[in-house]
């Protein structure tokens, strides 16, 4: 994944989750499974996937567990990229 993708999605989780009281994150930190970000974080995460990276969420078969993590994100974000051969759009 490249690196404006990646330093994006690190700046606009922290941005959520400066909201909510948390200043850092390691990349394996558990976010949702911790309970370090409650229902509304959650969404606002999700709605950052579907606005900026274009990732549709809707899937039955959908696990907030497979986004627990930065890197999880940064993972669901570079695969996207490469199955589609189109990278997000950050900032749009």
């Amino acid at each position: 994944m490249g690196e404006p993708t990646s330093a994006h999605i690190r700046d606009a989780l922290l941005s959520i989750l400066s909201t909510h009281g948390i200043s850092s994150i390691e990349e394996h930190e558990r976010l949702f499974s911790s309970g370090r970000l409650d229902s509304l974080a959650a969404t606002e995460v999700l709605i950052l996937l579907e606005t900026d990276y274009g990732i549709d969420l809707s899937d039955e078969n959908f696990d907030i567990l497979q986004i627990d993590t930065l890197h999880d994100l940064e993972r669901m974000i570079s695969s996207r990229e490469t199955a589609t051969g189109t990278p997000g759009n950050p900032g749009r």
